[in-house]
């Protein structure tokens, strides 16, 4: 691995390294240039030695670069390293500082630096005003200070001139409010209210040193990302600190200072709307909607107090309403800037900006509020709750700055700054945790060496965050800014003019609110107040107007669908010209260019596919851009497939490739319906569906064009469009940051290995067919195409879910490598195909298929060594279950009383191995634990052992529960129980571990995993004290029912989770459980009253049992997918309590045990009533789950549909037989012989199929007759029902057999084992058991229904058959008798014993029949029994 490494840090260096260099070459040229037009040599000259000392450093610093690689653990080179890096950045802000204008910011920050230092005195200077006078001076000047703040934001965008001049005045603002406030800070009362003063004044400070900064910076490069919001951030940062002095210091007149507040916090916004290319915050689109809307019920509540409160006279009310208008006005203009930014951005000319891998202006808030926190730790001023309120302030944000890094170090493709990213987190969390020491000591004793400590502390920490700033704000991890076209900015106009009229009317309205306050009886003031709400409010209203017309995407998806329905209408015009022979051939092009024409709109219609459905749910500014790309490959698509189809001279397959391209035309006009009703908006939950549902049409059309192109182009060897698809997939493969993943490798996994199977099969395939049907190779080809393009998707997750790293970079390269193998087995494919004779082609294909075989093995093994450890857990969890299934098996027997010893041996003689193999078993569970968060290897090690100490521990409570003996089988099924808690646990904590292996610590499966440890632990606990409590007859009962109360609670929170069970079950099943819950209370009450050991320990084991099968088919149950939501919760509830009703019961029992009083024994009833009223509850529950169209299966008249539907399946299943039968082979004889036959198949099918539409039709009829309320469940006519039904059973059976017969009959007749006889009697067997059918129907159903018309049509077509057949039949018997001649003996002896042997088979032979009319008549007469007395009337 570390070679590995090294390689790629030697690969960034060289990159990196070439970079410098380039970028050295352009500063020397911009140096010159600078130097060239400066007017003063002095600052010509500076320019050019700091360039020179920058490209010395820069050189010197790729040396020590070189050298650190050489020697990676040397820590001099590293130091040395760090030193010079150190050394550039410094020269590189020399250079920048010689810049002109650059050094007027400079002084100015110097200014504020000196100014500064009037804080650090201890004593501060005396008053030389009036309370009044100092209060006027810091608010007039606080004015002034915002409003400088204000022309450097400006000043920043123009000239280096304008940006002096701003800078000269801001610092000369800021001399004279810091004088202010220092001033003011003398008149407080108090000493810690003058120390919060200066704290207040520090941050001002720092604040406004922050802003110039920020204005450098965006002077130097105007073009930075981020620059803008940057100084946006610090100039609210500014606004905000002066507000929170103001009202810390201010007494004015009530309602003054809230207004001045006010207007500072609106002109700090303002300019939020002078920047509308970057995105204001986070909101999307609708989120800005809803924020609008939100924020002007509260301004227009705002604005209505603010006016009664005035009215009223109440001033703290009033300045509640002016700080909430603030709020409200402040909000309202953030959501319109960032509307208008996602409109601009939205409209398709306009260009996007992406997000950067961190948020620079996250990291600087960060840095600043770090600051600041440090600086008031180390104030000597600062009060013990200052101290704590800043340990809490650094703790917070070094937190947030360390989850930054590790974000963005799983983002990132470049191992040097995911190092560096991981690096900096450690040094910041390192750093935090020693400056947390030193504030703890130091909040226990405020002395002055703890203080120096922190003082320390905090400057590791300061370069820490400081170093983590500069990294984080390298321009390869900014965003990148939008750039918004000229239709995009006219689309944005009305939205800002709308937004700054509103701040214009606020800002008047607030100014005439703080004069009005004061006189509240001036009418013209009220006059003019009113006049400004109006204002207001229509500003607002016009803003929320013209941030809904501009809706984003919703223009162009209007156009994209008129111009696919254009498309649609021009494909369908060529469809009839194809149909009518009329397509005319165009001869301008090529076929092979048009088809990779349109393989190439196809295939990029297919990757907007996902960015058009994820832009329509959620991403409203993306929709215009995607929709629009969508609908621009429509056109060339049409025309590509117009064309090729135009020049095949196939008519199926010119109709193949223009019906598919409508149908994807129609699917692409379908997912725009859907995408624009969605508009991108993520609470439109009822649009997704469709969404989803269009996507997935969308994609299967996209697939079914792509097989018919990849055949088509295969069949004529045309390769390429299947080459490039490869090729592309395998590029994806090196994109940079891979989409999140939503599984885990596990997943991925599986997939990658269904699909390499699937490629290795093909390739197979393709081996054989290269020698036996060369032509069919071009599908197989596009086979693999399509399986690699899954494989490589699912491996680029799979690397980036693969851990260690090494194991995804080894993934990555071997799909590759199959790549490849894949596009030379296409080629060759296709070389094959356009000269299939080539004994050389084919065995360069065979020897392709051969390595694309090997490198699929490869692609195998590679992810293999990725999974070994969850391979383990998932092999340990098999070998466990299987443990589990025998101990249930060892509890059977066990209850049974058949577990005995094979020896003399005795519990004792295993006590010892037992406890020693559980205290091993825990030492497993740790190594499990901890398995989860280290490597695969150690997972696996972990697994395996837990796997086999468990089976160790199995045998050993075996032998030990089998060495009591079985003359007491209910100990035995305890001890059993304890260990089977031990697997279970075991089982559940190895799933766990699967699931959290290589998930960070605060992942919800870490927390699972740990819940899984604390059971195991439990439950080993339990079956120490259970081994220990075995011989001792006075306790094990009590420790038994222990053990029954821990499982049953553990069951309880697997029932109560939200793990799906994996198969339904019935609502019978579900009662018959509940069961054993009331035989289980009454076994508890018993036990409790006797408080005897031995009924104790049987009501534990039963218990156990009875709730674990109640909880198991309750959740089935209620999980059915036929059963409501409300009846599941109910069920879920009721199990619950039930289960919980129990738990007390039992432990009322324990309590009994300890404790037998006749009041303890009383309340058993109590909780034995509650557990019966829950049971109640359950078996209610059950019964409503049926619902209204359940039905009893021991209805006569269900029973009586069910069988008719079984006779017509068997009746079917017969008629299946006799389509398969054939006539068997014999010399040809007469053609007379061969026509009976095939008459008597073609007979006995006509019965088949007659008689299975004669059984459907009595079922229809008594599905009919239910319907109309004749027959059903009514009680009064149950019996009557019930003959009926048996009755139509009964026809329908026979109905069933009688077929049944006919078709062996005819089967032997042809086979030559039976006698046309036979086959006649089958056959009036079959037309007598219809007539009974049909009586059996008629009986109560009204003779002029549909269902009854069918029933009669249908016995009317069996009757028929039935005749045919059985004339064919004797035909057949009368020809044959015919032809039999007897020979007759001319002896006189023999011809006498010949007339004696006639006539003795002849008596034979009518005893015979007589014998079989009895045996008819005994078989009708037991069959008519049964028969209902509607029937034997119409019999009779």
């Amino acid at each position: 691995m570390s070679l590995t490494l090294n390689l790629v840090f030697q690969f960034y260096l060289c990159v990196a390294a070439r970079e410098t260099a380039q970028a050295l070459r352009t500063l020397a040229q911009a140096a010159r240039g600078v130097a060239a037009s400066t007017k003063e040599p002095q600052a010509a000259a500076a320019m050019l030695d700091s360039a020179q000392c920058v490209m010395e450093g820069s050189a010197m610093l790729i040396h020590e670069a070189h050298q650190a690689l050489v020697h990676p653990g040397d820590a001099e080179s590293q130091q040395r390293l760090a030193q010079v890096a150190k050394a550039v950045s410094h020269s590189l802000n020399n250079c920048v500082n010689c810049l002109p204008g650059q050094k007027d910011v400079d002084m100015a920050l110097r200014s504020i630096g000196e100014a500064s230092k009037k804080l650090l005195v201890d004593f501060l200077p005396p008053c030389s005003k009036t309370f009044q006078e100092a209060q006027t001076d810091l608010n007039h000047t606080a004015a002034e200070l915002n409003h400088s703040a204000g022309e450097v934001v400006h000043s920043s965008r123009g000239t280096s001139s304008q940006l002096a001049a701003a800078s000269g005045k801001f610092s000369q603002d800021f001399d004279e409010f810091l004088d202010a406030g220092i001033e003011m800070a003398g008149h407080t009362q108090s000493k810690d209210d003058q120390i919060q003063v200066i704290g207040n004044l520090k941050n001002i400070s720092m604040a406004s040193s922050k802003l110039l900064l920020a204005a450098k910076s965006l002077s130097v490069d105007p073009g930075a990302a981020n620059a803008k919001s940057l100084l946006a951030v610090a100039a609210r940062a500014v606004t905000e600190s002066i507000n929170q002095l103001i009202t810390l210091c201010t007494q004015q007149a009530a309602g003054q200072k809230e207004c001045d507040n006010a207007l500072r916090e609106l002109e700090a916004v303002r300019g939020l709307l002078d920047n509308t290319n970057e995105p204001v915050n986070e909101l999307s689109y609708f989120d800005c909607i809803e924020s609008v809307m939100e924020n002007s019920k509260v301004l227009g509540e705002s604005m209505a107090g603010i006016s009664q409160h005035c009215k009223t006279g109440d001033v703290v009310a009033f300045g509640e309403s002016v700080g909430l208008a603030s709020k409200a006005l402040c909000g309202l203009t953030e959501a319109g800037g960032q509307a208008s930014y996602l409109v601009g951005v939205s409209d398709p000319n306009s260009q996007s900006g992406h997000e950067g891998l961190v948020d620079p202006i996250q990291f600087a808030r960060a840095h600043q509020a770090i600051q600041m926190a440090c600086q008031n730790l180390v104030d000597p001023a600062s009060s013990p709750s200052q101290v704590l309120s800043a340990a809490t302030i650094v703790a917070k944000h070094t937190s947030a700055l360390c989850n930054a890094c590790r974000l963005a170090s799983s983002k990132t493709s470049n191992p040097v700054a995911r190092r560096q990213f991981v690096q900096s987190a450690k040094e910041v969390a390192n750093t935090t945790a020693n400056l947390v020491k030193t504030i703890k000591a130091l909040d226990g004793d405020f002395s002055e060496e703890n203080r120096n400590r922190c003082r320390v502390a905090t400057t590791p920490l300061l370069e820490a965050v400081e170093n983590l700033s500069t990294f984080a704000n390298n321009p390869e991890f900014a965003s990148i800014p939008a750039q918004i076209s000229n239709e995009g900015s006219a689309a944005q106009e009305p939205i800002v003019r709308s937004a700054r009229s509103m701040l214009d009317s606020s800002t008047y309205l607030l100014e005439t609110a703080r004069s009005l306050v004061l006189n509240p009886k001036d009418p013209p003031t009220w006059s003019i107040l009113a006049g400004h709400s109006r204002t207001v409010s229509d500003s607002i209203k016009s803003l929320i107007t013209s941030i809904r017309d501009k809706a984003p995407g919703q223009r162009e998806c209007d156009y994209s669908i008129d111009n696919i329905n254009k498309c649609i209408r021009d494909i369908e015009q060529a469809s009839l010209a194809a149909v009518g022979q009329t397509l005319p051939c165009r001869d301008d092009i090529s076929m092979e260019a048009l088809q990779e024409q349109l393989t190439s709109s196809v295939q990029e219609i297919g990757h907007l596919i996902d960015p058009v459905s994820t832009a329509a749910r959620g991403e409203a500014a993306q929709l215009g851009h995607k929709v629009t790309q969508l609908a621009s490959y429509f056109d060339p698509l049409i025309v590509a497939s117009v064309g090729l189809a135009s020049k095949l001279h196939d008519h199926q397959q010119q109709m193949t490739i223009l019906d598919q391209t409508k149908t994807l035309s129609e699917s692409a006009l379908q997912m725009l319906y859907a995408a624009k009703e969605g508009g991108g908006n993520p609470k439109a939950s009822h649009t997704h569906d469709a969404i989803s549902e269009a996507a997935q049409l969308m994609k299967e059309a996209v697939d079914d064009i792509m097989v018919t192109l990849n055949e088509a182009a295969s069949e004529g060897g045309m390769v390429g469009g299947m080459v490039e698809s490869i090729a592309e997939c395998m590029g994806r493969l090196d994109e940079g940051t891979p989409p999140e993943p939503e599984g885990s490798f596990v997943d991925y996994q599986t997939t990658m290995v269904k699909f390499s199977k699937a490629i290795a099969i093909t390739a197979q395939e393709m081996m054989t067919k290269s020698v036996t049907c060369p032509e069919e190779l071009g599908g197989l080809a596009s086979q693999v195409t399509v399986d690699y393009g899954q494989l490589a998707q699912q491996g680029r997750l799979a690397a980036a879910t693969a851990e260690p790293e090494e194991v995804g970079f080894q993934i990555k390269t071997r799909v590759q490598e199959l790549g490849h193998g894949c596009i030379y087995l296409v080629q060759k494919a296709g070389a094959l195909q356009l000269s299939p004779t080539d004994s050389f082609s084919k065995r360069e294909l065979i020897e392709c298929a051969r390595a694309v075989t090997e490198k699929v093995s490869l692609v195998l093994s590679a992810l293999q060594a990725g999974n070994k450890g969850t391979q383990a857990c998932i092999t340990a969890a098999s070998a466990v279950s299987g443990i589990i299934a025998d101990l249930d098996t060892t509890i059977m027997f066990a209850s049974a009383g058949t577990l005995n010893p094979e020896n003399e041996e005795s519990f004792a003689d295993h006590r010892e191995s037992i406890l020693k193999t559980a205290k091993a078993l825990v030492e497993d569970t740790k190594l499990l634990v901890a398995g989860a968060a280290s490597s695969q290897e150690k997972l696996a090690q972990a697994a395996q052992s837990s796997a086999r100490t468990i089976t160790q521990l199995t045998e050993v409570v075996k032998l030990g529960a089998t060495s009591m003996g079985s003359e007491d089988p209910e100990t035995q099924v305890v001890l059993i129980n304890a260990v089977r808690d031990v697997a279970k646990a075991l089982a559940e904590l190895i799933s766990a571990t699967k699931c959290a292996a290589g998930k960070p610590a605060d992942d919800p499966s870490m927390y699972q995993l740990k819940s899984a440890a604390k059971v195991m632990v439990t439950n080993v606990t339990s079956l120490l004290k259970t081994v220990k409590a075995v011989e001792d007859e006075a306790t094990r009962g009590t420790r038994a029912l222990e053990a029954t109360i821990e499982c049953i609670k553990q069951e309880l929170t697997v029932f109560q989770s939200k793990d799906v069970p994996d198969k339904p079950t019935s609502p019978e099943e579900f009662t018959r459980m509940t069961k054993g819950i009331t035989i289980a209370t009454a076994k508890a009450v018993a036990a409790g009253n006797s408080a005897q050991q031995e009924d104790v320990i049987a009501t534990a084991n039963l218990s156990r049992k009875a709730i674990s099968d109640m909880l198991t088919t309750c959740k089935q149950a209620a999980f059915h997918p036929e059963v409501s939501e409300e009846l599941k919760s109910k069920a879920l509830q009721y199990g619950s309590e039930c289960t919980t009703g129990y738990i007390n019961l039992l432990e009322q029992v324990l309590q009994v045990l300890q404790k037998p009083t006749p009041e303890q024994k009383q309340q058993l009833a109590a909780h034995s009533k509650h557990v019966a009223a829950c049971v109640t509850e359950l078996v209610q529950t059950a019964e409503a789950m049926k619902g209204s169209e359940y039905v009893d299966p021991e209805d006569p008249t269900v029973i009586a549909e069910t069988e008719l539907l079984g006779a017509a399946a068997s009746i079917e299943a017969a008629a299946k037989k006799l389509e398969q039968l054939k006539p068997r082979a014999k010399p040809k004889q007469a053609d007379e012989t061969l026509d009976f036959e095939e008459q008597i198949l073609e007979a006995a099918k006509s019965i088949a199929a007659a008689t299975s539409a004669l059984v459907k039709s009595a079922s229809a009829a008594q599905r009919e007759l239910v319907a109309q309320g004749k027959v059903g469940s009514n009680l009064a006519n149950a019996v009557d029902d019930g003959q009926w039904s048996q009755g139509l059973i009964s026809a329908a059976r026979m109905v069933a057999a009688a077929t049944s017969n006919l078709c062996e009959a005819a089967n032997a007749s042809v086979q030559g084992h039976a006698s046309e006889e036979k086959l006649i009697s089958s056959a009036k067997q079959v037309a007598a058991s219809t007539a009974q059918l049909l009586v059996a129907c008629k009986v109560k159903a009204d003779q002029d229904s549909e269902a009854m018309r069918r029933l009669q049509a249908a016995g009317n077509a069996v009757k028929r058959a039935s005749d045919n057949l059985v004339k064919a039949a004797q035909k057949a018997a009368f020809d044959k008798n015919e032809d039999d001649s007897v020979v007759v003996k001319t002896k006189f002896v023999g011809g006498i014993a010949q007339i004696i042997a006639a006539q003795e088979e002849m008596l034979r032979k009518e005893r015979e029949l007589e014998e079989a009319r009895k045996k008819l008549a005994q078989i009708r007469q037991q069959q008519y029994k049964f028969l209902p007395s509607e029937l034997r009337e119409d019999e009779g």
